[in-house]
């Protein structure tokens, strides 16, 4: 090894590595594991979208970083329609929507001198981007925040992951004035706007938001939660042309692709609203019973009015309840993953099998 620094040495340990002790605690219940520690999908991706990408399996050639034209009209078809936006937007694949949040701030240019804005409580990757970048990452949930360098960047997620806390109207359109105010752009997680619960999801790029004005705002989505498509890679970036085309300028020099029959895919999945129907109603039932079952076994469910978790305390350091659950063969996230604020709180996914939850739920009430 040379002497220079390692730049993983600069990132923060792999959360997940972490709570390993207590998956090994969890596999030695008589009756198997429970995972609800990740929001992996299980269920069969959609026939429709199965067959698009058989139908485009023979792909000799490189694909488009842009996408295709039939990509493109679908991404900017969802988006004027599920989004409620009549701007024109530039539209944009990416490989997930992963490794969008991970490389934004550097395919953006940020770097030492910039701050990036993200959430109290937040998906980790927000802050590892902002680290492999070098900018100064700052958490806050208020606009008033400053860091050392100009603000750059505010990440927004709603439906937030870990808590399903889902922003309105009226604070979004504050972020948006805020950042326009400085220059500032807006990047927001969208990744769980199709799962709303208890109150319908909005989007940053909504005219209700953006008064029909992008500029300065991009949106990430992702067809792994809705479409069960974990596996494809399959997610998207929309909003001010001006910035999708830098980025994609950047990836096309990175060889940042989707690959041919992948973007098939996509087109087949945004075209249809059959199977995002079924798989909503597949973890509406499941959040229902998971929800009661850990209200009546003494815990607190806070936020989770949408999204994929249920965030829920009892009221103790978070580590003490993911302990007390593996015991009972049942692994979840600690709050403490995603911020300091998380300390009392675990994040309980709704991703496992109706038999899964099920025997999660028989558990709980023993």
């Amino acid at each position: 090894m040379s002497g220079r620094p390692s730049r993983s040495a600069s990132l923060p340990d792999f959360p997940w590595d972490t709570l390993a002790p207590f998956g090994k605690r969890a596999r030695e219940h008589p009756d198997g594991i429970v995972d609800l520690s990740i929001g992996t999908p299980v269920d069969p991706t959609p026939a429709v979208v199965r067959d698009a990408l058989v139908a485009a399996a023979d792909a000799p050639g490189y694909p488009l970083t842009a996408g295709t034209p039939a990509l493109r009209a679908a991404m900017s078809a969802w988006v004027a329609q599920r989004l409620a936006c009549s701007a024109t937007v530039g539209v944009l694949p990416t490989i997930g929507s992963k490794e969008l949040v991970a490389w934004a701030p550097t395919l953006l240019g940020l770097g030492p001198s910039d701050t990036v804005l993200f959430p109290e409580l937040a998906y980790p990757t927000y802050d590892v981007g902002i680290r492999l970048a070098g900018a100064v990452g700052l958490r806050s949930d208020a606009t008033t925040a400053a860091g050392p360098g100009r603000v750059a960047a505010i990440w927004v997620n709603s439906p937030s992951n870990p808590t399903g806390r889902v922003l309105g109207v009226p604070h979004l359109r504050k972020v948006v004035a805020w950042a326009r105010e400085r220059g500032t752009i807006v990047i927001s997680d969208e990744c769980y706007l199709e799962l709303g619960w208890d109150v319908e999801p909005v989007s940053v790029l909504s005219d209700e938001v953006s008064d029909g004005d992008v500029t300065g705002l991009i949106a990430v989505h992702s067809l792994s939660k809705r479409s069960n498509l974990a596996g494809y890679r399959a997610g998207f970036v929309a909003g001010d042309p001006a910035i999708v085309g830098e980025l994609l300028a950047v990836r096309k020099h990175g060889g940042m692709i989707v690959p041919g029959p992948v973007q098939a895919a996509m087109v087949a999945a945004l075209g249809d609203v059959e199977h995002v129907a079924e798989q909503r109603a597949r973890y509406a039932a499941r959040r229902t019973v998971l929800r009661e079952a850990l209200v009546s076994a003494g815990f607190r469910i806070d936020h989770s009015e949408a999204g994929l978790y249920l965030w829920a305390t009892r009221g103790e350091p978070c580590w003490d309840t993911v302990a007390w659950l593996a015991d009972r063969g049942i692994l979840v996230a600690p709050g403490a993953f995603y911020g300091p604020t998380g300390a009392q709180h675990v994040r309980v996914a709704l991703t496992a099998t109706d038999e899964r939850v099920a025997a999660a739920v028989k558990r709980l009430g023993a």
